[in-house]
């Protein structure tokens, strides 16, 4: 079990494939976008994660890396590709089929197929029902007493952008397979790499396990954000009354935002909704809480807006949290895109992880990509919506004479 077909090189796919190499597995990373795959050839990112670029260099020079469209023979397949939702926050699993059956033909008995993606539960299952159909040939989990066959099993990331590469060897690793055979082949794979405890389950726990995860944050944070609602109704310092709260002994009040980003708590919650939409209430509120966030923080901007004759709006951050380049699901750039949209201000759009603006916004009309000391001189309006760390080493005296609105805290104490 040596040589490694990883599927999807993105933000979780790409960091995990160049660890493996450097752990002495043979990596092919396969993906469909030819700029990653021939990036990666040479020995380049396309996306930004500390040390992420001095490991992938590494790997390919070690012969260990390498890349391309097509899937090839191997002893393991990693299915690491997007799982987003359809119109109606239903899952959207075509990514995970359109892998599933890429890497059939290459399959062989005693390889192990692992899921990666953050998948609503039951989706490893269905990989095992997509395979039934596609190489009937196989000996599938259960279907076999003891005999040779392919093991099928879920393994959620649990990682934290800006420290990916630490906690893929860090952090404990959750491991189900659809029967026991595959779930001890998987343990073992990861036993060899993690550092972590390594902690086995079965498929469907395991999916329920990371949905469970970020729903548990994404209700913690719709508190805060919610709290932030009637603090601003009833005219009270959110963060003085959280502050103060926090010197309870056991409560701790999560820091509110201007909504909640990125491709795991703004997406993952709705995968439990589905599965039980009518038990799955408070999940359910909670989401509703943190994607009305965006709409109160327009609002404000509006109402600022309206004392000044041509104002210039800069919104500061447009990542979905602090320190990074991804814009996934980012409430920032959300906020962006809908005041421009609304045409009674010019946006400044302000972000120092990135280069230009992504393709979708390049165009819009009222929206300029600024950089920092530009928006700081020309700005009526700074609207604070990521804490940057750029944005905290903002010299005060550049704020005199500026309305501030700040959405994630940046400014207090």
């Amino acid at each position: 079990m040596n040589t490694v077909c990883m599927i999807g090189l993105g933000y979780i796919g790409l960091p995990t494939a160049s660890l493996l190499a450097t752990k002495g597995f043979s990596v092919h990373g396969m993906d469909v976008n030819e700029k990653v795959v021939t990036a990666l050839n040479a020995g380049e990112i396309l996306i930004h994660e500390p040390a992420l670029d001095v490991m992938v260099k590494s790997a390919v020079g070690s012969g260990r890396l390498k890349a391309a469209t097509t899937p090839t023979e191997s002893d393991i397949f990693i299915l690491a590709v997007p799982t987003p939702f359809l119109a109606g926050k239903k899952p959207d699993l075509s990514f995970v089929e359109a892998a599933t059956r890429a890497v059939a033909p290459y399959l062989r008995h005693g390889n192990l197929l692992i899921l990666e993606s953050t998948s609503p539960v039951g989706t490893t299952d269905r990989i095992c029902g997509w395979l039934k159909e596609l190489r009937p040939d196989l000996n599938l989990p259960g279907s076999t007493d003891g005999g040779p066959q392919l093991y099928v099993a879920h393994c959620p990331e649990r990682v934290l952008p800006g420290r990916i590469l630490q906690e893929l060897v860090e952090n404990d690793r959750v491991v189900g397979g659809v029967d026991r055979a595959s779930t001890d082949k998987a343990v073992e794979f990861y036993t060899s790499f993690v550092q972590g405890e390594v902690l086995a389950t079965t498929a469907r726990t395991a999916e329920l396990v990371k949905l469970s995860e970020n729903a548990y944050r994404d209700v913690n944070i719709a508190f805060a954000n919610e709290l932030s609602l009637i603090c601003q109704e009833m005219g009270i310092n959110v963060w003085d009354a959280i502050r103060l709260a926090n010197r309870h002994p056991r409560v701790d009040i999560l820091t509110p935002g201007p909504g909640v980003g990125g491709h795991c708590i703004a997406v993952d919650p709705w995968f439990i909704v589905d599965s039980a939409p009518k038990t799955a209430r408070l999940i359910r509120t909670a989401r509703e809480v943190n994607d009305s966030k965006p709409f109160s923080i327009i609002e404000q901007i509006q109402a600022k807006a309206a004392r000044f004759t041509s104002p210039k709006v800069a919104c500061l951050g447009l990542a979905f949290k602090p320190n990074i380049d991804d814009l996934r699901e980012s409430p920032a750039l959300f906020i962006a895109k809908e005041l421009a949209a609304r045409g009674f201000a010019e946006i400044l759009a302000v972000e120092p992880h990135i280069k230009a603006l992504p393709p979708s916004l390049s165009e819009v009309p009222n929206l300029r990509f600024t950089p920092l000391a530009a928006a700081l001189d020309e700005a009526d309006i700074l609207v604070f919506l990521v804490g940057h760390r750029q944005f905290r080493a903002i010299d005060r005296t550049l704020l005199l004479g500026k309305v501030i609105i700040d959405a994630c805290g940046l400014t207090q104490g």
